[in-house]
């Protein structure tokens, strides 16, 4: 007689489709240890490095991005004892040029050709990985609850991380050779500092991010207003209340400010004496002044992108410009306001928003600047409106992405095809997304204190 057993549980796994417990499962084995998330994000990093260096030896359209050409360049310029901004369009900081210097060493293998140049890109994605771990590091320390102390445990932590480590988006930038990663693991570096009460260590991560690309600056106020006596451990004395402004502001300025202005402000000027006695004055005319006069309108998503290549076409008077002016509601929003506001409510909220209020209200906006702020994502969402609010989050999300893809897609037009889409496509495209992207501000402030 034949059996009637039913069929192991092995074989019936094969037979049907992973329930939705057994998927559940999966994931939490996948996030219970470290090495599959890390692992995962490391392969998708080579592949995509192989897939560049295939793209770049069998198409016209490169991978590798335009900045890392420049970069490789003065890496070159420097390797011959030369300038690295003898390398046109060089607007950066010496130290990253010296950081590149492998790639201008040449080995008799074409092979090994290849792999020097895509160490920089190695570098971009070694500084990707770190980042993502400094972020889980924060997130089981407390930072996702506002700071409170009270930290997630390792899994959830990594589930989070995984939308930096994983992100196709922040893989794609770095491996094309952008090196905004290495400002996402200085910006966690320097967070993590901060909120380990590790002031001296944060002063150099604050002075010498600042050096690398100036935008860290932003979060110097925002820190400043968090570093209260309690938040650092020590405890209030019982005095009056200041009242006159001299009492105030002689109650603000505490040792820990002091420590942290004084480090700080010594690593940046001990870093630019430094690159002005080797390099003089084209270091501070292209790290620093180029940034103020610049007028990039390429793949620029900003509302002043229409402004800026008139006025490329235009010799400079001695009217005022407007974009001689952006920089003002941009510093009051993430400099001022948005630190007085959020800053001893949430730190990395405050960060996040500072960085998306840069960002947003920039001349010049690229895709490469929208890391700043993704790198705070996994701090922020799991408290935010947007998670508890599933439908408002994917709103946002497919707003963010609609702005751009529409902006891309006017931008095609322009710069491949010679239609000239400057208004109202290009121009209305670039205020819808600057819209959206106001409006995603506004929703992450009111996150904080909820």
């Amino acid at each position: 007689m034949a059996s009637t057993k039913p069929p192991p549980p092995a074989a019936r796994a094969h037979a049907q489709p992973l329930s939705r417990p057994q998927a559940s499962s999966l994931i939490s084995r996948f996030f219970s240890t470290p090495t599959p998330l890390y692992l995962s994000a490391t392969l998708l990093r080579l592949i995509l490095l192989l897939y560049g260096l295939h793209q770049d030896a069998n198409s016209a359209i490169k991978y590798t991005d335009i900045d890392y050409l420049v970069f490789t360049d003065a890496a070159r310029s420097v390797s011959r004892s030369h300038s690295p901004y003898d390398r046109e369009t060089y607007r950066y900081t010496p130290l990253l040029a010296w950081l590149l210097l492998p790639t201008a060493w040449s080995t008799a293998s074409p092979l090994g050709n290849a792999a020097l140049f895509a160490f920089g890109k190695g570098v971009f994605a070694v500084a990707d990985l770190v980042a993502g771990w400094l972020i889980e590091r924060i997130l089981i320390s407390g930072v996702g609850d506002g700071g409170k102390g009270k930290g997630m445990d390792p899994a959830t932590a990594r589930k989070f991380a995984a939308i930096w480590l994983l992100n196709p988006m922040v893989a794609t930038i770095s491996t094309r050779g952008s090196s905004e990663g290495l400002l996402g693991v200085l910006v966690m570096a320097l967070l993590w500092a901060v909120l380990s009460k590790r002031i001296p260590l944060a002063g150099l991560l604050l002075g010498f991010g600042v050096h690398f690309k100036i935008y860290p600056f932003i979060y110097a106020p925002a820190i400043v207003w968090w570093m209260d006596d309690e938040r650092l451990g020590r405890p209030r004395t019982a005095t009056a209340d200041p009242q006159t402004v001299f009492e105030k502001v002689r109650r603000f300025i505490t040792p820990a400010r002091l420590d942290l202005a004084l480090v700080s402000l010594g690593t940046f000027s001990s870093l630019n004496i430094l690159m002005y006695t080797l390099y003089g004055t084209p270091f501070i005319t292209h790290t620093y002044l180029h940034h103020v006069t610049r007028v990039d309108h390429r793949h620029n998503f900003s509302p002043y992108n229409i402004q800026l290549y008139l006025a490329s076409a235009t010799p400079a008077s001695s009217g005022l410009r407007i974009e001689s002016v952006a920089f003002i509601p941009q510093l009051l929003l993430s400099c001022v306001l948005i630190p007085l506001i959020t800053a001893k409510a949430d730190l990395a909220t405050s960060m996040l928003a500072q960085t998306f209020a840069f960002v947003t209200f920039n001349k010049v906006c690229t895709s490469q600047y929208f890391l700043w702020y993704m790198v705070f994502l996994p701090l922020y969402l799991p408290r935010s409106s947007f998670l508890r609010n599933k439908r408002l989050g994917l709103a946002a999300l497919l707003l963010w992405i609609a702005g751009q893809a529409a902006w891309l897609q006017q931008g095609y037009e322009l710069e491949f095809l010679g239609t000239s889409t400057f208004v109202p496509g290009l121009w209305v495209s670039s205020l819808a997304f600057f819209l959206v992207n106001c409006w995603i501000l506004g929703v992450i402030i009111g996150d904080v204190g909820k």
